[in-house]
């Protein structure tokens, strides 16, 4: 099978476009005939600097596709079926292997390609704004990177919840586009001071749970926009700073600085991600949830499709499709 690989981190003139050995199903898992891969951020990271598991390396923590071979101890996928997994590395290829309990199967009527980018971005949205972030009607969020896979689903998941809904972007033009999925108020980064922003909106107040995917400095500024007893859920460091946040502010405010990583409550508690994940697959259908395909890349243009989603221009998600 052909696959974007590479022998060493680095910028995306790492990737290249090879044949390697098709994957061996698990006793417990399936093999699947990726027909499109979710290019997520933390594919990125990995390729500039994570850990290679062999060489060559295959990247990618998500894709969808048709099962092809099930292993003798799966019991819930069977062959044909359209599903979407996640993985610690491997969706850069025409297929993978992976254990069922990482697939959920795309029901009919819902198209493969926006269920493909549902789960780490949607789960991730859903859990910091509600397990961790306890999010209630009637507060303020604020989430940053608005256009982003993680921000698009939280404006949407936030707005439903019943709260105002501030976020960032680095254009007005962005922002104006994020309002049809229910932004009340957009802040352009760019041009104004996020924090003095969210004060102005909330008369003061400051935002009830923000999430945070940019850190650094951001995230900084995030502690110190956050209302008394605000909670602030930090999911990556998009804007590779190397800046560690003053985390002095969280006191005097009895402010709460959490942590989130689906990965691990998709291992250790996936009795309530499973199914929040297939809710949010199933809401496709009828555009109770909206997930926007900014750009697609054949397969072989890995190293064009990491290049675009570095340059911080998609609105929505990047897609790889293998030829």
């Amino acid at each position: 099978m052909k696959a974007a690989v590479y022998y060493e981190t680095g910028s995306p003139d790492v990737f290249r476009y090879e044949d390697v050995p098709d994957p061996t199903c698990p006793p417990n898992g399936v093999v699947i005939d990726v027909q499109v891969v979710s290019l997520e951020g933390g594919d990125t990271l990995h390729r500039a600097g994570g850990e290679l598991v062999g060489r060559p390396h295959v990247v990618g923590y998500q894709c969808g596709g048709v099962v092809r071979e099930v292993g003798s101890e799966a019991r819930h996928r069977r062959v044909g079926e359209r599903v979407v997994a996640v993985m610690p590395h491997g969706s850069h290829a025409e297929r993978v292997a992976v254990a069922e309990a990482q697939t959920w199967g795309v029901p009919d009527g819902v198209d493969l390609e926006p269920a493909a980018c549902v789960p780490i971005a949607v789960g991730t949205a859903d859990d910091c704004l509600f397990e961790f972030g306890r999010l209630q009607a009637g507060e303020t969020a604020l989430v940053h990177a608005g256009a982003g896979g993680v921000g698009m689903a939280a404006i949407q998941l936030a707005k439903r919840a019943g709260a105002q809904v501030l976020a960032t972007a680095s254009s007005n033009e962005r922002l104006d586009r994020l309002k049809e999925f229910g932004l009340d108020h957009g802040i352009n980064y760019a041009e104004t001071d996020f924090v003095a922003a969210v004060r102005e909106l909330t008369g003061g107040r400051g935002a009830d749970v923000i999430v945070d995917s940019v850190g650094g400095s951001t995230l900084e500024g995030s502690i110190v926009a956050a209302a008394y007893r605000g909670r602030i859920t930090t999911v990556g460091s998009a804007g590779r700073e190397a800046v560690r946040p003053n985390i002095d502010p969280l006191r005097p405010g009895n402010k709460s600085l959490i942590g989130v990583y689906f990965g691990a409550e998709l291992a250790l508690h996936s009795e309530r991600v499973r199914p929040m994940v297939d809710h949010h697959i199933a809401s496709l259908a009828d555009q109770s949830l909206r997930i926007v395909i900014d750009r697609r890349f054949p397969l072989s243009q890995a190293a064009e499709a990491h290049r675009y989603a570095e340059s911080r221009k998609a609105f929505g998600r990047i897609v790889l499709i293998p030829e």
